[in-house]
């Protein structure tokens, strides 16, 4: 192992090795290209600044850009430390600069900078995956606006609605989760970079021309703070957590619809497994999925908050959220984009929707209300009156459709000792599902022109998201091109 210094007169046990330095480092992997974005931007300002010689840091550059490329003969291991130590032991086995490598700062700057590059990488592809859920919800939800089917709550059928409005429940948690989304790369995509330790250094840094070369938006203004942040990686794993839930909502009333009992829906073969014991199952496995990594990943918010609790200047909310952050943004956007592909190969039953409806009491809300616009009866008369009609009718083994204005006038008798009279057509309408979905004009209701109201404003939203994500993008690929380009530039290539 490549000695950092002469404070310690032996190297590390063999226990610390396997556990601490292992732990570290495997978590550290996935921070390699932003660490070394962030070594080459930091030789690259020393260098302009003239603090590390041309020749040397003409060297120093090179080194680290054939490193860039990540070489085969580059073997990370515990034995060496950490990932900022495994590159530096490589480099000093091909430049005598080496030395120059840790000039002006600390190894959590570099692994600091790398994680903020990495993870703001990881918020832009956990948007875009975000994004082609909604579109996906967005397409069904118009394909499937007149769609008849119950709204359920507490899994009972409620009110008439359509899938279409169905699906659109989740199309707007799902733009508040990139509004969300937004506002935190906005917070991540600030430059740590030039901070030496905690509070500055000697050496002369720009830490505006570190911002530029890295592709930031700005500075953390604190130098300490920059360092030792722990809100970052909770307020990450919320914004996850926030996202996975909703998706979660869905694939759990999915899973529900696709049983045999509900048969609403059917998941496409793709998206399903087989049992090895049963033949005859065909289970919605990447439901299951959905909601197991929804689990997971609440767990990692509360583990990050628990990490979180030290006293500042501690490094163990660092080696474990390093790692496990920016795995919980590639499980998540694996969890939307499967999501996604879920929603395209959707199956809903149609038929049966329907005649559950037809046959069903979802209209009752609209029976009550049509008593109380036709007859001025106060609502909550009007509802224990068709409560009342209802549960007769369950005890007479009669469905909604076997209703008559007679009867209603029957239970009226009965409670208010006078009939209600209401007119055939006001009673029929309504009892037609499809006459209580036309009656829902409100702003968020589930009739035609509200509901294309909301597709339009859902597919407006996510367009604006794409175009910000596009840019996001464009911004940092072109400051890694120059940022490489310039190191090319300095050593000479």
């Amino acid at each position: 192992m490549l000695g950092v210094g002469s404070r310690l007169a032996t190297g590390p046990s063999a226990e610390l090795v396997k556990t601490a330095f292992a732990h570290e480092l495997a978590g550290q992997l996935a921070l390699f290209r932003g660490m070394s974005l962030a070594d080459l931007a930091h030789t690259v300002m020393l260098v302009e600044a003239g603090v590390i010689p041309s020749a040397e840091g003409a060297s120093l550059l090179g080194a680290l850009l054939a490193l860039h490329e990540y070489p085969s003969d580059f073997t990370p291991t515990p034995e060496s430390g950490d990932l900022y130590t495994n590159r530096e032991a490589w480099l000093a086995a091909r430049t005598p600069a080496v030395g120059w490598f840790g000039a002006g700062r600390a190894r959590r700057e570099s692994t600091t900078t790398g994680y903020r590059i990495t993870v703001r990488s990881c918020l832009l592809a956990f948007a875009m995956a975000l994004i082609k859920v909604g579109a996906s919800l967005t397409e069904r939800a118009d394909e499937h606006r007149a769609t008849l089917m119950a709204d359920y709550t507490y899994l009972q059928p409620a009110q008439p609605t359509t899938f279409g409005h169905y699906l659109l429940t989740f199309a707007y948690p799902l733009l508040r989760d990139l509004e969300r989304l937004q506002a935190l790369y906005t917070r991540t995509n600030l430059s740590p970079a030039g901070c030496g330790s905690v509070n500055g250094s000697r050496l002369p840094q720009d830490r505006h021309r570190l911002a530029e070369l890295l592709g930031f938006d700005g500075l953390i203004q604190h130098a300490r703070d920059a360092m030792w942040q722990a809100d970052g990686p909770i307020e990450t794993l919320s914004v996850v957590g926030a996202s996975l839930v909703n998706l979660d909502r869905l694939a759990e009333d999915l899973q529900i619809f696709a049983t045999a009992e509900f048969d609403l829906v059917e998941l496409d073969e793709g998206n399903s497994r087989a049992s090895v014991i049963m033949p005859q199952k065909k289970n919605p496995y990447a439901l299951t999925y959905v909601r197991g990594a929804a689990n997971e990943l609440t767990g990692a918010l509360a583990a990050a908050a628990a990490l979180g609790r030290t006293p500042s200047g501690q490094v163990d909310n660092r080696v474990f959220a390093y790692g496990d952050v920016p795995h919980a943004l590639e499980t998540a956007s694996g969890v939307a984009i499967l999501m996604a592909g879920v929603l395209n190969g959707l199956r809903f039953n149609a038929p049966v929707a329907a005649a559950r409806l037809a046959s069903g009491f979802a209209t009752a809300t609209d029976l009550a209300e049509t008593i109380t616009l036709e007859t001025g009866l106060d609502f909550r008369t009007a509802h224990r009156i068709v409560g009342r009609l209802v549960r007769e009718a369950m005890q007479a083994n009669r469905t909604i459709r076997d209703l008559t204005p007679a009867d209603l006038d029957a239970v009226a008798r009965t409670m208010l000792n006078r009939p209600l009279h209401p007119s055939e057509n006001a009673f029929a309408q309504a009892l037609d599902p499809a006459a209580a979905v036309a009656a829902r004009q409100g702003i968020g209701g589930a009739a035609p022109e509200p509901l294309s109201a909301m597709l339009s404003e859902c597919r407006a939203a996510l367009d604006t998201y794409a175009t910000w994500r596009e840019k996001a993008v464009a911004r940092t690929v072109a400051a890694e091109e120059k940022l490489l380009h310039r190191a090319q530039e300095l050593c000479g290539g």
